[in-house]
């Protein structure tokens, strides 16, 4: 295992394709880096990075956290005190082991009157778990947020990901602010993605030297998710996987 476990996380606004985009980090880290350890994490409620790896998910953190919160409301302590002593065990079965990654997906946010203890401690085991591997790749909701408050407290690579609009770039310019004021990050970089051909690659309030990579619109992967495809069924110089590739490597990740 390295030294210190490389952490990517992705996030934007709603459509602009950074589920695909984190799929594709998974199959390049899991192509080039055989004999290390990758864990791909979906923090986004709509559970999407498990159809673009090609993943049945079984259970979720939040069906364990909401067992765990169920027996307290229902006065059931002993067997939360339980619940929670297994909490490790249970968040290691939820674990999806792949060829060449494994997999875990959060779940839904929290809902209204949840246990903040519950949750900072299934936080917590997921901080731990992810010291065992070598690359971890989250793919975040629509904000920095949840992946602060849900997932861990700081990743090591922050991906803001965007279509050309000026909203899609307005968005990631206030996450990066909100990144900045928790201190959750050591690196940033930004990807333009799904650009209609014959765009200008010119986009205002992008600070150029940040850039990773522009990725052209990728009408095979448009299909893939429309049909359910994973992101393993792309060939390997398609516009998704060589702007994923060109982001990787400007990052110094691979």
């Amino acid at each position: 295992m390295t030294e210190q476990v490389k952490i990517i996380a992705t996030t934007g606004k709603g459509g602009v394709g950074k589920t695909s985009l984190s799929a594709a980090f998974v199959r390049i880290l899991s192509d080039k880096y055989p004999d290390r350890r990758i864990l791909a994490i979906d923090a986004d409620p709509a559970v999407g990075l498990s159809t673009a790896l090609g993943v049945e998910v079984g259970i979720t953190l939040d069906d364990i956290r909401k067992g765990i919160v169920s027996s307290v409301e229902n006065g059931r302590n002993r067997e939360a005190v339980e619940m929670l002593g297994e909490a490790r065990f249970r968040v290691l079965d939820a674990l999806t082991e792949k060829d060449g990654f494994s997999f875990i997906a959060i779940g839904r946010p929290e809902s209204a009157g949840c246990y903040c203890k519950v949750n900072a401690y299934l936080k917590e085991i997921i901080e731990l778990i992810t010291k065992d591997f070598d690359y971890v790749v989250i793919d975040g909701e629509a904000g920095i947020e949840q992946i602060n408050r849900r997932v861990m407290e700081k990743v090591s690579h922050l991906v803001l990901v965007s279509d050309g609009s000026r909203k899609g770039i307005q968005v990631i310019g206030t996450i990066k602010n909100v990144a900045d004021s928790l201190v959750m990050y050591d690196e940033y970089g930004i990807v333009i993605n799904r650009i209609p051909a014959g765009l200008a690659n010119d986009f205002p309030g992008v600070d150029s030297e940040k850039l990773l990579a522009v990725i052209p619109d990728d009408p095979v992967q448009t299909k893939n998710d429309m049909v359910g495809e994973s992101v393993f069924s792309l060939a390997d110089n398609s516009p998704l996987m060589e702007g994923a590739r060109k982001a990787l490597s400007r990052l110094g990740i691979i």
